[in-house]
């Protein structure tokens, strides 16, 4: 019986050294391909400041107006597209008023309408929107696409908005001692792959 089982024994180690030879005996060859990259840009979109574009007017008075001006940065890798909408806390006084956009090439300091409703040539911008402060889209449409009036900004780029707002010589009873707040909001979105 131990005769048996050293045969045995004898059998299965040459039978594990010709396995383990014919593992070591097989050609092999390792290629990788590891620099496969994908990475997606960025929208930011900031303004500056943040909060107040005109100094705040109390105790105004029919023809008084304040102007102020905003930087709007593409601080993203991507060019975007922008609009500007508005919001006002009181209808009434808002719809009695006007509001006048432009992109600065010059000064901010610009008359607005004229008082009696007609419009001044300026030099020193370029007009992106004039009318009444009611009016929710001011400047393009922040629908996704390419709109009418929608501002474009290549990545790293900015530009300066004019804003002036006037109540006008016009105004009537209707409008006395009320106050409004203006909120503009900035929605922005890419341009490529977004027609």
């Amino acid at each position: 019986m131990l005769r048996k089982l050293f045969a045995t024994m004898a059998v299965l180690t040459t039978l594990g050294v010709l396995l383990s030879l014919s593992v070591l005996a097989l050609f092999t060859d390792t290629d990788t391909v590891g620099t496969n990259d994908f990475a997606t840009g960025s929208i930011i979109l900031t303004t500056s400041p943040t909060s107040t574009i005109w100094t705040a007017v109390t105790d105004a008075v029919p023809g008084d107006k304040a102007t102020g001006e905003l930087t709007v940065t593409n601080g993203g890798t991507l060019q975007f597209r922008y609009a500007v909408s508005g919001s006002n806390t009181d209808a009434t006084l808002s719809a009695g008023m006007n509001i006048r956009i432009g992109l600065k090439s010059g000064t901010c300091d610009f008359p607005y309408h004229n008082n009696d409703g007609t419009t001044t040539t300026l030099t020193d911008d370029t007009e992106l929107f004039a009318g009444l402060l009611n009016v929710a889209l001011l400047v393009g449409n922040a629908a996704q696409g390419n709109d009418t009036g929608d501002r474009v900004l290549a990545a790293s780029a900015n530009e300066v908005l004019c804003f002036a707002v006037v109540l006008p010589d016009t105004a009537g009873n209707t409008v006395q001692g009320l106050s409004n707040t203006t909120t503009f909001t900035f929605d922005s979105e890419q341009t490529t792959n977004n027609p």
